[in-house]
């Protein structure tokens, strides 16, 4: 594979200074016209050490204007990074859209370098470029534009520039014994290289390797892939969003579809699991207190152990409006120290949410070894309220099944246990709470246009619940269906099930 990244391409310093001004140039003109688009850029700038990353990554924020792009360097864990799964580091820096991240070797540096140290096998590294195929596909699909380069050097090469820096004593950067370690296990890295690029170099992100030897090359090189592949994708763009005419008055009359006739021809009779779930089970009151004071206090001596093990807890609550999620979620934190958990209410995303990946402002809050995030609703709107709202096309809420079962699969292979409870009520049990509500002063607030109106949604509701529990109840990461018209049942049952599934860990 590298042996065409060593040919001996190269540029002049003079004919680098022609034909600069223009290139820098267009790329400002292209970058302000992405801000005004809804696209993300990646770049990826990865490659043999003593390529010139640095160097490259320096010209393009030299190109560039600061205001719309950042750098991050993924060489070192940090004690935070190396508390939460994987990718948590990676989704803290994605860009929003209209902007550019520009990442050192980015998710490619643990499973290349672990590879050429002989950490992991070749099973374990293509699992690992499995999960990068998924990540990087499920950014594509949300818009992003990812452009990736490898800056390759010969052994040969490599060997001589490291001996000048040596005897350079302005050389920015000094040579250390890793570097000449890393010349011994050349081949064992370029094995690594040549396996992920081979393995990660798709139609929607390839790689492109960018002989380095001669530094004015690289750098034009560099530079105008970046400035075509980002003007391409917005001129197509621009052509799919001057079509005239919608693709539905291009179909013969015959087969044309409202919208109209899609809700009116869907199964909302259909039997669904929550139809399953007996709402008749109820506890007194007086076994309700022994058995609250029981798992309480369980509860409480679990969660400091899972503190003291380092193993964190991700709990996730969904069901109906006036469900009782914000009851049972109270019972479980009055057993937990608040030093050791977080509630994170989901509402409508912000514009900062918006224009980035759903996933992302929950990847955000995952804790810490140890530690706790309730989500009082979650990822799972995309499935639900967007879905049933219109708020999603259906190609995107329907990718997003996967993508939540990577993302919770990714979670739990880092130790993370995850908790899933939809709290289901009856219809008839939902109206008198929200008449009670109508009625007592400190609960009105809780009652919005916007809880009637979904009720008139509740069929479609159903089959989207049904569809959600069907395609993510996963041996990892199930879903609990809580009976909820009696409040005290479904306390008990919630707490009770997080005892059982801490206990098992």
């Amino acid at each position: 594979m590298f042996e065409a990244a060593e040919l001996g391409r190269e540029i002049s310093k003079s004919d680098y200074k022609a034909q600069l001004p223009d290139l820098r140039a267009e790329i400002l003109q292209t970058q302000f016209a992405l801000s005004k688009s809804n696209r993300p850029v990646i770049i990826v700038i990865s490659g043999v050490d003593v390529a010139g990353r640095g160097d490259v990554v320096n010209t393009l924020n030299e190109w560039l204007d600061t205001r719309g792009v950042e750098t991050f360097s993924f060489e070192k864990t940090s004690d935070e990074e190396s508390e939460r799964p994987d990718y948590w580091r990676y989704w803290r820096s994605l860009p929003a859209r209209g902007r550019i991240s520009v990442f050192f070797g980015a998710w490619y540096v643990e499973p290349i370098r672990n590879y050429a140290y002989d950490k992991i096998d070749t099973a374990n590294m293509d699992d690992s470029l499995g999960q990068i195929r998924r990540l990087e596909k499920l950014m594509v699909d949300d818009g992003a534009i990812i452009i990736k380069f490898w800056l390759h050097l010969s052994r040969k090469e490599q060997i001589k520039r490291l001996k000048k820096m040596e005897k350079d004593p302005n050389a920015l950067r000094r040579v250390s014994k890793r570097d000449w370690k890393h010349v011994k296990l050349y081949k064992r890295f370029a094995a690594a290289a040549e396996r992920a690029i081979r393995s990660t170099d798709t139609g929607d992100s390839p790689w492109l390797l960018v002989e380095s030897t001669n530094p004015y090359y690289r750098d034009l090189t560099v530079g105008r892939t970046v400035l075509e592949t980002i003007r391409k994708q917005l001129e197509l763009d621009a052509i799919a969003s001057n079509k005239n005419s919608p693709e539905t008055e291009e179909l013969p009359a015959s087969i044309q579809t409202s919208n109209q006739d899609i809700t009116e021809s869907s199964p909302k009779a259909a039997l669904t699991v929550l139809d399953h779930v007996d709402l008749k089970q109820k506890l007194e009151p007086k076994e309700y207190r022994k058995q609250l004071k029981i798992y309480q206090g369980k509860l409480n001596r679990l969660v400091w152990d899972a503190y003291t093990k380092k193993r964190s807890t991700v709990i996730v609550f969904e069901g109906w409006d006036a469900g009782g999620k914000g009851g049972a979620l109270r019972r479980i934190t009055q057993a937990m120290d608040a030093r050791l958990y977080r509630v994170i209410s989901t509402a409508a995303p912000t514009d900062e949410e918006q224009a980035h990946h759903y996933l992302w402002r929950f990847w955000r809050q995952i804790p810490r070894a140890g530690h706790f995030t309730i989500y009082d609703r979650s990822w799972y709107g995309r499935v639900l309220v967007e879905r049933v709202e219109g708020f999603a096309q259906e190609h995107e809420w329907m990718r997003s099944f996967l993508e939540i079962n990577n993302f919770e699969e990714s979670l739990v292979n880092h130790g993370t246990l995850v908790l899933k409870f939809w709290i289901h009520i009856s219809p008839e049990e939902q109206l008198r709470r929200f008449e009670e509500r109508e009625k007592i002063a400190y609960k009105r607030h809780k009652l919005t246009e916007e809880d009637w109106r979904n009720r008139e949604k509740w069929d479609d509701y159903k089959i989207a619940v049904n569809d959600m529990v069907a395609r993510t109840s996963t041996n990892y990461a199930p879903w609990t269906l809580v009976a909820g018209d009696d409040k005290k049942f479904a306390r008990i049952q919630v707490i009770k099930t997080v005892c059982e599934r801490m206990e098992a860990l």
